[in-house]
């Protein structure tokens, strides 16, 4: 290290400098101005925000609209939260409960300040999403991995080993179901038992269930969920986001849900980070869950096609190993005989100009595996499934 360098980075905190560099973004950054190169390293869809969202936002904007605003989110936005999920899980849940935040990835930082800091540990199935155990280190909390295992039901839980897991320093079990990467999707029995851990421990539930709508089944209309087994006094903190549902990544708004009694808490954090979400994206959002469910409709059965397109071509290579995903919309596949997955992604870049995250940014249980993202138009994931055929035939 230079002198310079030394001098800048010697007084930081242990948590900031440790802070891990994501492995989808070195792949994204030594392809993203490669001529045809199709991205499918990214998880987001191809389509921009429809206009209906975009729309009320501009209305606001014209409005003047521009100024600060409540801590917890619009009243109207709340309202909105509380009448949509209400809604989809089948049960009342009070507009006290909601809290509008700058992304999902506030909410979860917000709710992992909450439960845990220096000396924690947090339980998370592995692989997965890296910005969870990015999120509990920059707090100085410990995230502690159990994981999945994979065979020809595809990617399951091992029960007794979360719960073997659970330590005297454990604060919280993360469960993120539908899962990124892995397309795990938990069973309502699965719940249940984990959500007695959660109670006979004493311990927390971070639930993100932001895939919740994109479910394949037949006949299913979203994914098992806290929701269909919780009691009012069960310490779980939901993380949401307007991302998938409604195209909406760029917008940066999402919620987290809480017991009420945590509101005071939840708002100060707010205030200490961004003083609130913009009014006129808040009113987008509101258009969003009115409006939007013919879109998410569409959304959903745009990616169980494009999960099809990619699942039947790499099938039939006779090289790729993995089970279709019930949930989500990433295929995590591994490729045989490739076993270092960084360098095998930044091959698929320049040899066949497809963009896939190597499995190991998900922790080191995704050695040998790659994330696809099929939340595209048919046409790119099915000229992307061809070129991934044709260099695995090489």
């Amino acid at each position: 290290m230079s002198d310079t360098l030394q001098h800048f980075l010697g007084g930081l905190r242990p948590e900031a400098l440790g802070a891990p560099q994501s492995g989808i973004v070195e792949v994204a950054n030594h392809g993203r101005d490669k001529p045809g190169l199709i991205p499918l390293w990214i998880g987001e869809g191809d389509m921009p925000t429809p206009a209906f969202i975009s729309d009320a936002a501009t209305r606001s904007l014209a409005a003047g609209e521009t100024f600060y605003t409540w801590q917890r989110g619009i009243p109207e936005l709340r309202a909105a939260l509380s009448a949509y999920m209400s809604r989809l899980y089948g049960r009342p849940l009070d507009a006290e409960r909601f809290f509008v935040t700058g992304s999902g990835m506030q909410a979860l930082q917000i709710v992992t300040r909450i439960v845990a800091g220096a000396g924690d540990e947090v339980i998370m199935p592995t692989p997965a999403w890296p910005n969870f155990g990015a999120a509990l280190s920059v707090a100085g909390a410990t995230p502690v991995g159990v994981p999945l295992r994979f065979g020809n039901a595809g990617w399951t839980l091992d029960l007794d080993a979360l719960a073997a897991a659970v330590t005297p320093r454990t604060r919280a079990i993360v469960i993120n179901s539908p899962a990124n990467p892995t397309g795990w999707t938990a069973t309502r029995e699965e719940l249940v038992a984990i959500l007695a851990l959660a109670r006979a421990r004493g311990l927390w539930l971070i639930a993100d269930e932001i895939y919740g709508r994109f479910v394949y089944d037949e006949g299913v209309s979203r994914a098992p969920s806290f929701h269909d087994i919780m009691d009012e006094d069960d310490r779980i903190l939901f993380v949401q986001t307007f991302s998938k549902n409604w195209c909406m990544t760029g917008w940066r708004i999402g919620w987290i849900e809480a017991p009420p009694a945590l509101g005071d808490v939840i708002e100060n954090l707010v205030q200490y980070a961004t003083s609130g979400v913009p009014v006129f994206v808040q009113r987008a959002a509101i258009a969003a869950l009115e409006q939007g469910e013919g879109f998410v409709a569409h959304q959903i059965a745009r990616a169980r096609r494009g999960r099809d397109i990619v699942c039947d071509a790499l099938a039939a290579t006779g090289r790729a190993r993995f089970v279709k995903p019930a949930g989500a919309f990433y295929l995590f596949f591994g490729i045989a005989g490739e076993t270092d997955a960084r360098k095998a992604a930044i091959r698929l870049v320049d040899e066949a100009n497809v963009g896939l995250a190597p499995g190991t940014a998900f922790g080191p249980e995704g050695e040998g595996f790659f994330r696809l993202c099929f939340a595209r138009k048919h046409e790119d994931l099915e000229e992307a499934s061809h070129r991934i055929a044709t260099w695995l035939a090489r």
